[in-house]
């Protein structure tokens, strides 16, 4: 009887948590669907007159069409910079947990002390260096800090060290490169790692708002979040734009809850597999 209680209440408690995080995207839904009047005077969690496709419209045609360009820049930065910090991730983490150099450990160190260094704090060196070398305001001035995730490697290097050095000598033994040894096992290997990596550096750049806003002055490379603080400054002098920024908000959502949806599965095995293993 008290298993069966207890069972009631871990429902109940799990059942009261997912209600929790998922009414911002109840109201962002209700919210999306309003006018501009109903959205400050009807009911906030309750639709009012709903004209979504209206707002989606004016979403997309407002400012000669910017918000689909904010959408592509948020693509770009997020798609490569994930990428490119996946793959180099992989790379560093398999040098750290494979091959013998001196400082190998200290250097491991570092990348555990990047883990916790927030990006705020290295908003004005990376400004510095990037005006010195020309790319400040350039789409390189958001893609190259993104290539960067000192959590990519330490997962990655936790995952390099399970590949059976056997499995390695073996392909040694068979005349395969380092390269190919690389790209051919020791990827596979390691998918579930660099998938999860990825999921997590491209939620994390599609949400950056810090560096964007520290790097860029044209509003025509910013990514979506950028934009969209942009349009909630003059939602004073035009009403409308709080509207579409609502909308602009709910649609910049769905990539992020689609690639989470199909990668899903990848990113629990990585979680699980790598809080266990050496």
């Amino acid at each position: 009887m008290r298993t069966v209680r207890t069972r009631w209440l871990v429902t109940v408690l799990l059942a009261v948590l997912a209600a929790y995080f998922l009414m911002p995207l109840y109201w962002l839904i209700v919210a999306g669907t309003k006018s501009t009047g109903d959205l400050i005077n009807s009911a906030p969690l309750w639709f009012a007159n709903p004209q979504l496709f209206t707002n989606l419209s004016d979403l997309v045609t407002f400012g000669d069409g910017i918000f689909g360009r904010w959408m592509l820049n948020s693509v770009l930065y997020a798609g490569v910079g994930a990428l490119g910090a996946t793959f180099i991730s992989a790379c560093a983490g398999y040098a750290l947990a494979k091959c013998e150099f001196r400082g190998r450990e200290a250097l491991f160190n570092v990348v555990l002390a990047g883990v916790l260094l927030p990006m705020t704090a290295l908003g004005l060196p990376l400004f510095l260096l990037m005006s010195k070398l020309g790319l400040a305001n350039t789409y390189w001035a958001v893609l190259l800090p993104s290539l960067v995730s000192p959590f990519g490697v330490y997962l990655s290097r936790v995952y390099a060290a399970t590949v059976p050095d056997d499995v390695l000598d073996a392909a040694r033994s068979d005349g395969a490169g380092e390269w190919r040894i690389f790209m051919k096992i020791v990827l596979r290997i390691m998918s579930p790692a660099l998938v999860t990596i990825f999921l997590f550096q491209f939620v994390a750049i599609w949400n950056n708002y810090f560096l964007p806003l520290v790097m860029l002055s044209d509003n025509e490379l910013y990514p979506i979040t950028l934009g969209l603080t942009s349009w909630q400054g003059f939602a004073d002098r035009q009403p409308i734009l709080q509207t579409l920024t609502v909308v602009g908000a709910l649609v910049s959502v769905i990539p992020l809850i689609v690639l989470s949806g199909a990668l899903q599965r990848f990113w629990r095995a990585g979680l699980t597999e790598g809080s266990v293993r050496e």
